[in-house]
């Protein structure tokens, strides 16, 4: 492989072949990614850890009669209470949205709070509206909201939500990642390449080479979605910045060696060739190091992070490929004279005159100094993990206000706060269903039960609809989970709904995070030692980055609760950072690493450290900028999770950069000697 890379741009028709392969796959990629929004799954069902109750009890109510009904809540309230001009308001509602109701939806009884201050009532769609296309859901929940808000007047507030008011909000937030995300993110990716380069002409080879990758994986997401495998808004934003983030990382690498070895006598052809050989080991090192502990994902029971794994697999990949492949080609096309007015020449200042030069000189003669320094700060961040203490629920999940979640705050002033979103209790029909109805009726938890609905279908038994005093995505809807689930310990019963599937999930999660964790940190590592040949080194190395992992964390930890305003941390976090900023912060000391031992080859530990870092500096701060970039894109979206994710990358890999790599990895590796890299043994 290796050879292929190294040798194809010499090749008589090298460049025409790769062209047209290229453009053969491009062809190919566009119809598959066009398709890529419609297979992603945003349902709650799709996200639900397999073999859990809660999916249980979901499979069985699909089979009930009214399986293929959903509904939307509508909530009017006045603080004081409702008067007589809001009753006739409410009645005029009702009745404009019956007239406009579609074949076989309906509306239910409304029903008054006890204190009179608030109303609401139910909007059942028929025909399978739950599962129904995303488009239809919120035309059909934005036509009903457009009624319920020209009601608001006079101090009566009013709102839609329920489960259809809650899928809609969800649906338009993630519809909207992917263009916002995409569009944000290749600007950004723009105008950092202009800036680096300093060309206006340039910058066109590694964007054109990250836009085809990013087809590229649109189309494996697509085909990846047609297995089964669970692919959302979620993972399908974080594809498209990695697949910016990483392929303009590969890029700068190739184009750095590139135009190094275009500052010797070497022809284009003969600079990209060396490049390749230098550069290629590398960026499948690096790349493969991103794969493996995306793949690890694959072994979570959470949907979200399961599916997260292979699609990000997938985008890294695309982004390896088009680096090593069409890169080069584009790069051969436009020459020399593509990086004018700033065009590589014999003779023109190399990076051993450049200013990180002088940096590792500093580093070396104060290399104590600067360890403890930057160990200190990272361990000042860490203090901040304890806010992770404070978990972020599914009410809590939207930035700003989001109606679906205003109607739910509504109802639980003025109405049980479960009414919303019932428990579901399956009893089997071997089991006693008179002793379960007695046990729930014991517990504190639920204030009402609805009489039973027999399945007819699928696993035979009933349905008991539970309402809970507490909201179906708060914290103490977990633990009032738990305690009806011990209460019917032994009955045969399942317990499902919203509030189980926010408990489940949440079980799920803390589950990945212990097992799925030491796996990355053992996998990664396990390549690292293969890659380096070494054993000191690279657990020097893994060491320093779960320091910075810590302090990363710990920073996007106390700042999102402090300072951002977030009500809580994302359980999902610690997992999701941790894949992307070890495997991600671990690339950076690969390519410093792998340089400084094929440097120290002819110059020895030491020197070859310093030249490695003179050598790798810019690109890999040009690299670390660009990437950190990439994911902080993510900050900006309206949900809590992301948000904290992609402050958390961008943090982290910019700690990599400018601390880890360049000050405490030299540091470390020169006050250890040659010792650093045993077995292998450096020359003096």
């Amino acid at each position: 492989m290796l050879s292929f890379f190294a040798n194809w741009p010499n090749r008589r028709y090298g460049v025409a072949v790769v062209m047209l392969i290229s453009l053969l796959l491009v062809v190919g990629a566009v119809p598959l990614a066009g398709k890529f929004e419609g297979a992603q799954k945003n349902t709650v069902s799709d996200f639900l850890p397999q073999g859990s109750e809660s999916l249980k009890v979901a499979e069985v109510q699909s089979q009930l009669p009214a399986a293929d009904a959903s509904s939307a809540i509508v909530i009017a309230s006045r603080d004081g209470g409702l008067l007589p001009a809001d009753l006739a308001s409410i009645k005029t509602l009702r009745a404009n949205i019956s007239a406009s109701l579609p074949a076989g939806a309906q509306l239910s009884p409304s029903t008054p709070s006890y204190n009179n201050d608030a109303a609401l009532f139910g909007v059942i769609y028929k025909n399978n509206s739950s599962r129904a296309k995303p488009e239809q859901i919120t035309a059909t929940i934005d036509a009903l909201k457009s009624k319920v808000a020209a009601q608001q007047k006079n101090g009566l507030t009013t709102a839609v939500g329920g489960e259809l008011g809650s899928a809609a909000d969800a649906i338009k937030i993630f519809q909207g990642i992917n263009s916002t995300l995409l569009i944000t993110t290749g600007l950004l990716v723009f105008l950092l390449l202009l800036l680096i380069y300093r060309s206006p002409v340039f910058w066109i080879l590694p964007f054109a080479t990250v836009l085809i990758a990013e087809l590229i994986a649109r189309a494996g997401g697509y085909l990846l979605a047609q297995t089964g495998v669970v692919v959302n808004g979620q993972s399908a934003g974080i594809l498209s910045v990695l697949v910016f983030g990483a392929g303009t990382d590969y890029a700068l690498l190739l184009v750095a060696r590139y135009r190094e070895e275009l500052r010797t006598d070497s022809a284009p052809r003969q600079a990209i060739s060396v490049a390749l050989q230098k550069t290629a080991p590398t960026i499948i090192a690096s790349g493969s190091t991103v794969v493996a502990g995306l793949l690890c994902l694959s072994l979570a029971k959470v949907n979200a992070i399961n599916g997260l794994g292979p699609a990000g697999a997938i985008g890294i990949l695309s982004a390896m490929l088009c680096s090593l492949v069409i890169l080069p080609a584009l790069l051969l096309l436009g020459g020399r004279k593509a990086f004018w007015p700033f065009i590589p020449y014999p003779g023109s200042p190399t990076a051993q005159q450049g200013p990180w030069r002088k940096i590792g000189n500093k580093v070396a003669a104060h290399k104590n100094s600067v360890s403890v320094a930057v160990i200190a700060v990272l361990l000042l961040l860490s203090l901040g993990l304890s806010s992770l203490s404070q978990p972020l629920t599914a009410d809590q999940s939207f930035r700003g206000q989001v109606e679906s979640v205003k109607a739910q705050q509504m109802i639980a002033a003025s109405f049980p706060a479960g009414a919303s979103a019932p428990t579901l209790v399956f009893v089997p029909a071997a089991k006693d269903e008179l002793q379960v109805r007695k046990s729930l009726r014991q517990l504190d938890a639920i204030s009402n039960l609805a009489p039973a609905v027999s399945s007819p279908r699928g696993p035979q038994g009933s349905i008991i609809a539970a309402t809970l005093n507490s909201s179906p995505g708060s914290s103490q809807a977990e633990k009032d989970i738990t305690s009806i689930r011990a209460a019917l310990a032994g009955s045969g019963a399942l317990v499902g709904g919203s509030a189980a599937q926010e408990a489940d999930l949440s079980s799920a999660t803390e589950r990945d995070n212990k097992v799925i964790i030491p796996i990355i940190v053992l996998v990664v590592l396990t390549i690292l030692m293969l890659l380096l040949r070494s054993v000191t080194m690279p657990l020097m190395l893994m060491g320093t980055v779960l320091l910075s992992f810590a302090a990363s964390l710990g920073a996007t930890s106390w700042l999102s609760i402090h300072v951002m305003g977030a009500p809580g941390i994302s359980s999902g976090l610690p997992i999701i950072s941790l894949v992307f900023l070890v495997a991600l912060g671990v690339d950076y000391n690969i390519f410093l690493t792998a340089r400084a031992k094929e440097e120290s080859y002819a110059h020895g530990a030491k020197e070859g450290m310093l030249r490695a870092l003179a050598a790798t500096g810019a690109v890999i701060t040009s690299a670390g900028i660009v990437l950190a970039g990439t994911f902080a894109v993510l900050a900006v979206l309206p949900i809590w999770s992301l948000t904290q994710i992609g402050f958390a990358v961008a943090f982290g890999v910019l700690l990599d950069t400018f601390l880890v790599r360049s000050l405490l990895v030299p540091a470390l590796s020169w006050t250890a000697g040659k010792k650093i890299w045993w077995p292998y043994r450096p020359k003096d």
